[in-house]
């Protein structure tokens, strides 16, 4: 296998995985695992071509031996017209042995050491077969036959076997795997290099393309052409192009949003300084204090928008893996919202309330997030109730966790309903304080979570109902960004 690059950078070491490298492992390591199996089947193949020709040879040489057995009454007697050595064309490679025998297992004529076999069940006059075995410590081929005595064919066959060691046939199948296998030696290199070089030329466009990429200014996120491109890259170029113009939309919102704060703080602070350089011109005791009332009410203002801008922020890094999932009881979470809040609503002779189902209403969500979507929830509803009014918070358990805060209030136009959601966005006619922050945060957070949010108003009289639609799982602990 060719082993992964690694390297080094800011310091923290890194493992990298080359593309270069992968496929070139995918491309030989099958090679690599195959060669071993084309030598083990080149192998076999040459024993079989190495075994033809002298099976043939030892075939003529068993039928010769079986016609020179005859029967002189009962019994069979071989006569032999020359030294078996001469006659079966033994060499000083091989041993060759021979042997006739009876059914008896009495041998006849010949060496002893060829083991006796019985006949096949269908015996075919003249019929050779094969077999090996093991003489004297050494691989013998043995062919044999079993031949009938004439005239009388009903008495019992007469075994005829010939043996020979495989020395010739090792040689010669030596000589054919070796004549097969060694080119591979020269071409495999060979085939490694042209595959390299293949490859260094097929991912050059990778190269180009990275050397475009490093060419571009830091501000450039305009898309790359996708002309002249390879088939296989253009959907990484299209994927990539996506990626920038999702940034480039991420940027603008950010750019907008910072415009937006900074008008939106303009406003209080510029307000904070007139008061604070009026009141230092106040001598009246009375008056002065009014004027110190105006300012700590203008730093509230402002101290609020603070914290929603901080908050909107950090609803918005939530996906930098700085907050995880757990199984959260959404009805602890509206209870603990409702009982920090009561102070405020009894403040302004609101009565305060929740319906829960009275038991555990699990979701998986991160319950910081989530208390902070509830708080603006009832939060907005207690600012935007005339006092006297009513605000209640409701769970539901459904197939999904549903949560409602439902108010008294002035209620929101239907065509005001969407836009609430923007930021800053405020409804015209209204006179409570407010930075037109809350809902936007609530439904960052909703969207975090898959669960939708809703306005819709209150079907028993004045006022609105928002309404979050979570859904029900029971999933392991996870982080935020793979909800």
């Amino acid at each position: 296998m060719i082993p992964r690059r690694r390297k080094e950078k800011d310091g923290n070491k890194g493992q990298y995985n080359s593309l270069f490298g992968e496929i070139l492992d995918w491309m030989l390591a099958p090679l690599l695992f195959l060669w071993p199996i084309s030598i083990i089947v080149t192998h076999n193949v040459a024993d079989n071509i190495a075994n033809e020709p002298y099976d043939q040879a030892m075939a003529e040489s068993v039928r010769t031996l079986a016609r020179m057995v005859e029967f002189n009454g009962s019994q069979p007697e071989v006569r032999l017209p020359a030294p078996p050595r001469i006659l079966f064309r033994a060499d000083q490679e091989d041993t060759v042995y021979y042997q006739v025998a009876d059914q008896k297992d009495r041998v006849i004529s010949g060496d002893i050491e060829i083991p006796w076999t019985a006949p096949p069940v269908r015996l075919l006059p003249d019929e050779v077969h094969f077999r090996d075995e093991v003489i004297h410590g050494e691989e013998v081929r043995i062919a044999y036959l079993f031949a009938r005595p004439e005239p009388d064919p009903t008495r019992p066959p007469v075994l005829v076997q010939i043996a020979e060691t495989r020395n010739k046939r090792a040689d010669l199948a030596s000589q054919v795997v070796t004549g097969v296998l060694l080119p591979q030696f020269a071409i495999i290199p060979l085939a490694v290099v042209l595959v390299w070089v293949g490859l260094s030329r097929g991912i050059s466009p990778l190269s180009r393309l990275q050397a475009l990429i490093r060419r571009r200014r830091q501000t450039d996120l305009s898309p790359i052409s996708t002309a002249g491109v390879p088939e296989e890259l253009r959907p990484l170029i299209v994927a990539f192009n996506e990626m920038m113009s999702r940034l480039e939309e991420n940027l603008q919102a950010q750019q907008r949003f910072i415009a937006d704060a900074a008008h939106q703080m303009r406003t209080p602070l510029t307000g904070l300084r007139m008061q604070t350089e009026l009141a230092l011109d106040e001598t009246d005791p009375e008056l002065l204090h009014d004027s110190l009332t105006r300012i700590a009410r203008s730093t509230e203002r402002a101290s609020h928008l603070i914290n929603q801008l901080l908050t909107l922020a950090r609803a918005e890094s939530s996906s930098e893996k700085i907050y995880a999932v757990e199984q959260v009881d959404l009805e602890m979470l509206v209870r603990e919202v409702a009982l920090d809040l009561f102070p405020r609503a009894q403040a302004r002779r609101i009565d305060l309330g929740v319906e829960d189902t009275g038991w555990p209403l699990l979701v998986d969500g991160n319950p910081v997030l989530l208390n902070e979507m509830i708080m603006n929830l009832v939060d907005n509803a207690i600012k935007y109730t005339p006092e006297g009014g009513t605000v209640t918070i409701r769970t539901q358990a459904t197939d999904f966790a549903i949560l409602e805060v439902e108010d008294t209030g002035i209620g929101i136009p239907e065509e005001d309903q969407e836009r609430v959601f923007e930021r800053f966005y405020r409804v015209l006619g209204s006179d409570a304080d407010g930075s037109g922050l809350g809902l936007p945060i609530v439904r960052e957070i909703a969207d975090m979570h898959r669960a939708s949010v809703t306005l819709k108003p209150n079907p028993a009289g004045p006022g609105s109902i928002a309404q979050v639609v979570f859904p029900r799982s029971y999933a392991r602990r996870r982080p935020l960004d793979e909800a």
